[in-house]
């Protein structure tokens, strides 16, 4: 039998509640601590009870950014995971399930799919109950720990089935449990755990042809990409974040209110987006780093503020994570349709500088350089982000973010002792060749920093006159210019001379890149043209690179070609090719490559 070793797809499942995203993301420390890449896909239903959630978690032995279409072990915490990902199970394949499961194992060896049946109930109630009731837990305590500890069985098959090393899945469990009562469960749940891990391994791991083997390595974290969004905010020195709870903006606030007290952070939970916008456009007015987070419904709550914070040039920047939609659509899925929206997002005309991440490496970039820009040109900054990117977690070495990526630049923001010698009036909207004007905090005597929403003259008193209206747009229009001095170009991974250009924006760099590597495989010679900063648009470098492009396919998760529709305005280069998805899930790596081959590759 052939053994496959350091490269296999896990999926456990269930309805919201049964802990199959606990369990999922246990497990994926578990193989960071081994030493291991890994790549966990979370999924969840838009309620608090009910519905069918999964974590699908690829392991490799190389770094690994998008999920794979193909599992090898599926674990079902009830009957509806079998009915939804059965098909997706290759050949040789496992389903790792309570012997109670009622399903027809004679459905899963059609397909040559190995049903595996383990008593994970009567194990968790003979090895764990009895640990519980020696604790003094009270029996309706007991009966709902036994039914959680029924996951904690079924993962512990698939890593003795895989030869996961039990003592990565001891420390796991360990972790995740303290004090009096912790220690009970923890105690009951390695009981559990250890006796589905022999019964996997004894039972059913000579026959499975997939293994997981430590590697040597330095300690990994395992994040997502908000997180790491949070992470890089945090390093330029964000010091407010106000918000109003939306998934999947979320986790931005979570993780800063986490490390609030450490990082001197200020986490407001507003009443409402409007709110919250403001909240931050008035804190970044007396000069904190202040920053918001949302997702399409809340931004659509804060356009008008957006605009406010561009008439009084306040450095803000706003986190927007997208989901489907139109209104609340589809609220814990992903989609990439919101780059049209925050182009034109608010009334009127006014630079802005919008950041699309597509790795955790370039998160943390996004969180970090939005600050820098939305300082130095005193402009609206949005960081372009997704369901997928918001909740998908990746092993990563810590030391990646262990740095600054460039000095913090407060652009042109006049100091004390600067306004302690200032002998002129302060004109807050002074008209300069850059279009960035003198930035003073209010407060000190010599300088009344004075700043409407109307059009205004320098001072900032409200103006109506055509001469000043058109000095101000003027004024304000010129950092554009200068911002896209600091916007970098696209990243084009592959070769120069490349018979197929992928083109995509943000998170789909996993996934392009992955399809990219497979059909390099093949013999195909292809290229990858990924963008990052999306706007003020990298004109020149576009033209340079696609103008040459033999055959060009845009790839997006929406329905309109956003990018594309971009690309075209600026530059008039137009695609002949499209790969759009718009069903709310992320594309996969080796489905990308298949729609290449079927789509373009055939019709050659």
């Amino acid at each position: 039998m052939a053994v496959v070793v350091n490269n296999v797809t896990f999926k456990i499942g269930g309805e919201a509640g049964q802990g199959s995203e606990s369990s999922g993301a246990g497990f994926t420390k578990a193989f960071a601590r081994a030493g291991l890449f890994v790549y966990g896909l979370q999924d969840y239903m838009s309620r608090i009870r009910g519905g069918h959630n999964f974590f699908q978690i690829r392991v490799s032995d190389r770094d690994i950014q998008a999920t794979d279409s193909g599992v090898q072990v599926l674990l079902p915490l009830d009957i509806q995971t079998v009915e939804a990902h059965l098909h997706e199970v290759v050949p040789g394949g496992a389903v790792i399930m309570d012997a109670a499961l009622k399903i027809d194992d004679g459905r899963l060896t059609d397909r040559g799919v190995k049903p595996i049946r383990v008593p994970l109930t009567e194990i968790a109630q003979r090895e764990g109950g009895n640990i519980l009731i020696a604790a003094d837990f009270a029996p309706p305590t007991v009966a709902a720990t036994v039914k959680l500890m029924v996951n904690t069985a079924a993962v512990a098959v698939a890593a003795g089935m895989t030869d996961l090393p039990f003592e990565y899945i001891e420390q796991i469990i360990r972790e995740n449990f303290g004090g009096k009562k912790g220690a009970a469960i923890a105690d009951a749940n390695v009981a559990v755990a250890r006796a589905a891990y022999e019964e996997g391994s004894r039972e059913f791991g000579a026959d499975f042809g997939w293994k997981v083997k430590p590697i040597l390595s330095n300690p990994r974290m395992v994040i997502n990409g908000n997180q790491a969004i949070a992470f890089g905010a945090a390093a330029a020195g964000c010091r407010w974040i106000s918000m109003y709870p939306m998934t999947p903006a979320t986790t931005v606030s979570e993780w800063l209110a986490a490390h609030s007290r450490k990082l001197g952070i200020v986490v407001k939970q507003c009443e409402d987006e409007i709110t919250a916008i403001l909240m931050a456009i008035g804190a970044a007015h007396t000069g904190v780093r202040a920053m918001t987070s949302t997702s399409g419904g809340g931004l659509s709550l804060m356009v008008e503020a957006v605009g406010l914070a561009a008439m009084t040039e306040t450095p803000l920047v706003v986190v927007l994570a997208q989901r489907g939609g139109p209104s609340t659509g589809l609220p814990t899925r992903t989609e990439q349709s919101d780059l049209q929206f925050v182009l034109h997002a608010s009334q009127g005309e006014f630079p802005r500088v919008i950041l699309a991440p597509g790795t955790l490496e370039e998160c943390f970039l996004a969180g970090y350089r939005a600050f820098n820009f939305a300082e130095k040109y005193q402009t609206p900054v949005f960081i372009l982000t997704d369901m997928n990117q918001s909740t998908a977690v990746r092993a990563v070495d810590p030391e990646r973010f262990n740095v600054r990526p460039e000095p913090i630049d407060r652009g042109e923001l006049l100091t004390d002792a600067d306004l302690d010698v200032l002998t002129e009036p302060y004109l807050r909207h002074k008209i300069t060749p850059s279009g960035i004007s003198p930035r003073a905090l209010p407060g000190h005597k010599n300088a009344v920093v004075l700043t409407t929403s109307d059009e205004h003259y320098e001072n900032g008193q409200a103006v109506e006159e055509a001469e000043m209206r058109v000095l101000q747009m003027d004024k304000r229009m010129r950092k554009a210019d200068m911002a896209a001095r600091d916007i970098r170009p696209p990243l084009l991974e592959g070769p120069q001379d490349a018979e197929l250009t992928l083109v995509g924006w943000g998170s789909t760099y996993g996934p392009i890149h992955e399809a990219r590597l497979l059909l390099e495989a093949e013999g195909l010679h292809v290229n990858h043209l990924h963008y990052f900063d999306i706007w003020p648009f990298p004109k020149e470098a576009t033209e340079r690179i696609l103008g040459s492009a033999r055959r060009a396919i845009d790839i997006e998760n929406n329905y309109t070609a956003q990018l594309a529709l971009v690309i075209r305005m600026v530059t008039g280069i137009d695609f002949k090719h499209k790969i759009l998805k718009y069903d709310g899930r992320p594309f996969s790596g080796d489905e990308l490559a298949q729609k290449v081959r079927e789509g373009v590759l055939a019709r050659v």
